[in-house]
């Protein structure tokens, strides 16, 4: 049978034909779902919130990344400029360097890690101003054979060599501080802005500044401006011989041939001088107005702030937020009383710094806001125990500068002394019991951690007993360490006191090291009772 071939005419519709189908069936497959299309949409969004979320996480890391970024920046800067000591090359940085300034450090020193950035940023400083001075820093730790070469006791330490002489660091521990006292010492005490443009850009690096405004650099007051820059060793002087310069610098200035005054950085920014013009007054001025109406107290200001002229200081105690709502009241009324009574604020949750005087009023554990106050010419303490209101303050600080603030003597709670043996005494009973007491009253004077005053306490309880039948002798104690009165002022521990009931005002010490048989015939020879001998068993 003959079968006939298909043609190519057939052949080529039938392929067109499946082409076809194979396209309809591939944009059916292709087509999504309602479900597909909704999943799709819920994806993408969340993926915008995702983004969006991420940039405002970067906006908000933008700040403190700069912050940090920048702090990089000058501690890889510094590391190229700051020499680092061993016991190989100390001697001849010393001896190779006119001028070389040395921090001796050690890793472990809160205080050394404190200082190390602001010491980078200063080095970093004092090479762009071109100054001859090398810095180097050392970690005595490790190296201990150089550290004893430089003379370096403790952290951290600051010591500037001068052709090999050694000279130890007077000046402040921020990075503008140590930039101004290592010109001073490497010959330059003084500035000279010539210029409106000089004096702006000048503005723009430094906040704490002695301005002098001269017709001309000479004559016995310029003088005594210059040896006052030389003998302060904290703040930069700055001269100027134009008054439109001078007022780029301290615009209340007056027109006048000659002028000084301080700025500062905060809001008492500008403040005239207005004594004669003699080094010794112009210092004493600097003294008393070189701080901030209020300063924060660290570690590294610390020394600065207790060797301050000013001997009546307010020291609030606050936590950092809670001191930001009294900052502002409490510079108004440091105003009232500047270059009289220095204001310091304490971060109250720093122990190294708080702890140490909180302790002097039993508040030790306080958590909240203290103001304190201290009269270092007569080592008087003050506590206010009113609400910390603006008014409160500025009469607290009132009686403080006249004199009728009562000091503060810290004393634990009245105890109950009923059928006791032994009194206790505490701060608030001490005139009562000891001094207002018609009887004669042997006192022990005591502290926790005195390793001696467990013997005596043991002898006194011995002596207690013994004279039991005497109703005109009273033993008592006192824990010096959370009790005070003007009227018991004792530095050695244990003590033993004897008050006659006669004469309270003159309390006879009696020795703790003598035994009990002593001190029982000392007590009887001051009771004068020759009746009252003591037992066999003493």
């Amino acid at each position: 049978m003959f079968i006939r071939k298909p043609t190519s005419r057939f052949i080529f519709f039938t392929l067109i034909l499946l082409l076809l189908l194979s396209f309809l069936i591939t944009i059916k497959a292709s087509e999504p779902t309602p479900n597909e299309n909704d999943e799709q949409d819920l994806e993408g969004l969340e993926e915008l919130i995702a983004l969006d979320e991420e940039e405002e996480r970067h906006e908000q890391q933008d700040g403190s990344q700069s912050v940090r970024s920048s702090e990089a920046e000058v501690l890889t800067k510094a590391q190229r400029i700051v020499l680092e000591l061993n016991n190989d090359n100390t001697k001849r940085a010393i001896d190779g360097n006119e001028f070389l300034l040395v921090l001796g450090y050690a890793p472990w020193c809160a205080r050394s890690a404190e200082l190390m950035p602001q010491f980078a940023e200063a080095a970093t400083s004092l090479k762009d101003l071109g100054s001859p001075l090398l810095m180097a820093k050392l970690d005595a730790d490790r190296y201990p054979k150089a550290a004893s070469t430089l003379g370096v006791k403790g952290f951290p330490t600051l010591l500037l060599f001068v052709n090999g002489t050694s000279q130890v660091y007077t000046g402040g521990f921020s990075a503008e501080e140590i930039v101004i006292w290592a010109r001073k010492k490497t010959g330059v005490p003084l500035i000279c802005i010539s210029s409106v443009a000089e004096a702006e850009e000048y503005l723009k690096k430094y906040h704490t500044f002695v301005i002098g405004l001269f017709e001309k650099f000479e004559g016995p007051d310029y003088d005594e401006f210059a040896k006052a820059a030389i003998s302060d060793n904290e703040i930069q002087f700055v001269e100027v011989s134009n008054i439109d310069v001078a007022k780029v610098l301290f615009p209340d200035i007056k027109d006048t041939s000659h002028f000084l005054g301080i700025v500062k950085s905060e809001p008492e920014r500008y403040t005239p001088y207005e004594g004669t013009f003699k080094t010794d007054k112009i210092l004493q001025f600097l003294d008393h107005n070189k701080f901030p109406l209020v300063i924060k107290l660290t570690e590294l200001n610390s020394a600065r702030v207790y060797s301050s002229p000013v001997k009546l200081q307010v020291i609030v105690f606050a936590e950092v937020d809670d001191f930001k709502n009294l900052l502002e009241p409490l510079q108004e009324v440091a105003r009232k009383f500047k270059s009289k009574i220095m204001f310091i604020h304490i971060d109250i949750t720093d122990e190294n710094l708080a702890k140490p005087f909180l302790t002097l009023f039993g508040l030790e554990e306080a958590e909240n806001t203290v103001v304190t106050a201290f009269d270092n010419r007569l080592s008087s303490k003050f506590l206010l125990q009113s609400d910390l209101t603006p008014t409160n303050i500025e009469e607290f600080c009132t009686r403080l500068l006249d004199g009728t603030l009562s000091p503060y003597f810290k004393s634990q709670p009245i105890p109950d002394n009923k059928e006791a043996s032994i009194q206790v005494i505490v701060g608030k009973t001490f005139d009562d019991l000891i001094l207002g007491s018609p009887k004669n009253v042997l006192l022990e004077v005591y502290t926790p951690w005195c390793i001696n005053c467990e013997t005596t306490s043991k002898h006194v309880e011995k002596l207690a007993k013994h004279f039991k039948g005497l109703d005109n002798l009273v033993f008592a104690r006192i824990d010096a360490s959370t009790n005070e009165h003007p009227k018991l002022q004792v530095d050695d521990y244990p003590t033993l006191f004897f008050y006659p009931a006669s004469d309270k005002a003159n309390p006879i010490k009696l020795s703790t090291k003598s035994g009990l048989k002593e001190l029982a015939a000392s007590i009887n020879k001051q009771l004068k009772a020759k009746d009252h001998v003591m037992k066999d068993e003493l």
